[in-house]
C-alpha cells in the first residue's frame, strides 16, 4: 500500500497544532475560570477542582476505557491518530499548566476566547478527518448502535451532561451559562473552519448573450459554466441561464464583468458551504 507522505505530514502537522491550541484554551481561558466546555476535557475540569490529580491526567484516563470500547467496536487502525491527539493533548495540557499565564480577569471574555481557540483547534482536527478522542469515540459508538439518533445529538446531550455535572460540581449556576457561551463560540467557529474549506458561492446569471457572457465567465473566474436556454414567462423572450461556482474571491471580479459586456443581464449569487467535483473537493 503506498503512504501519501504529504497528506501523513498535514495531519501530524494538524494533531500538532490543534491539540496544542486546544490545550492553550483551557489552560489559560477556561480551567482557571471554573469552565466546563463540554466533552472529556469538560469533565476533567470539574473533577479536577474536587482532586488532586491533574487536568492533563484526568482527560487521559477517562479517556482509557472510550479507546478500549472503541477497539471493540472500530478495530485499532482507524485509532491511531486519534489516540496520538489524545495523547498529545493531555501532555499539553499538563506541560503548559507549569509556564503559560492565565487569564481570570472577566469570565465571559474566558468563555468567548477559550470557545474560540478550542474551536479553531479542533476545526483544524475535524478538516483532516481527526479527533482528539473524548465524546467523539463516544458518539461515534452510540450512534451504531441507535442509528437512527443524528450524531450531532447525541454530542449536545453529552456534553448537556458534562455541564450539569460541572455545575453540580462547582455549586453556580454561571458555570453553565458560561460553559454554554464556550460551547457555543466553539461550535461556531468550528462551522466556519470547516465550511470556510468549501465555501464558495454560485453565480446565476439570466442574459440574452449566452455564449458571450459564458466565454467571458470561462476567462475571469478560471471556472467551468453551465448553460440552459430558457424563455421569460411574462415576456416569453428567449434567454440564457448560466450557472458559475466560483470561490470567494472571484465574485467581483465575475459580476464586473457581467456589468460592463451585459447591462441588461439578471444575476444573483447564492452560498454553497460544500462543493465537490474539479478544482474543490474531491468526492472521495
Amino acid at each position: 500500500m503506498k503512504i501519501n507522505f504529504k497528506a501523513e505530514l498535514l495531519d501530524f502537522g494538524s494533531i500538532a497544532v490543534g491539540t496544542a491550541a486546544t490545550a492553550l484554551s483551557m489552560v489559560i481561558f477556561t480551567v482557571p475560570n471554573n469552565i466546563a466546555p463540554g466533552g472529556v476535557t469538560g469533565l476533567a475540569t470539574a473533577l479536577k477542582s474536587i482532586t488532586p490529580i491533574p487536568v492533563g491526567v484526568w482527560s487521559l484516563m477517562l479517556n482509557v476505557p472510550l479507546f478500549i470500547l472503541a477497539f471493540r467496536k472500530l478495530g485499532f487502525k482507524p485509532l491511531i491518530k486519534t489516540l496520538i491527539a489524545t495523547v498529545l493533548l493531555s501532555v499539553f495540557i499538563d506541560w503548559f499548566t507549569l509556564f503559560v499565564p492565565v487569564y481570570t480577569n472577566n469570565v465571559l471574555v474566558a468563555a468567548v476566547f477559550g470557545g474560540a481557540l478550542t474551536g479553531a483547534g479542533l476545526g483544524l482536527l475535524f478538516l483532516r478527518g481527526l479527533s482528539t478522542g473524548g465524546t467523539d469515540l463516544l458518539s461515534l459508538i452510540v450512534s451504531r448502535k441507535f442509528r437512527e439518533v443524528n450524531t450531532g445529538t447525541i454530542l449536545l446531550c453529552i456534553d448537556c451532561g458534562v455541564v450539569i455535572f460541572a455545575m453540580l460540581i462547582f455549586r453556580d449556576i454561571d458555570v453553565a451559562m458560561y460553559s454554554a457561551i464556550a460551547i457555543y463560540v466553539s461550535s461556531k467557529v468550528i462551522d466556519a473552519i470547516l465550511q470556510g474549506a468549501d465555501y464558495a458561492k454560485v453565480i446565476y446569471v439570466i442574459t440574452g448573450k449566452g455564449e458571450e457572457i459564458a466565454d467571458i465567465l470561462l476567462n475571469v473566474t478560471d471556472r467551468g459554466v453551465t448553460m440552459h436556454e430558457a424563455s421569460g414567462a411574462y415576456t416569453g423572450d428567449r434567454k440564457t441561464v448560466l450557472t458559475c461556482v466560483v470561490r470567494r474571491g472571484g465574485v467581483t471580479a465575475a459580476l464586473n464583468a457581467i456589468k460592463k459586456n451585459d447591462p441588461d443581464a439578471f444575476a444573483y449569487v447564492v452560498s454553497a458551504t460544500e462543493v465537490h467535483g474539479e478544482g474543490f473537493k474531491s468526492f472521495s
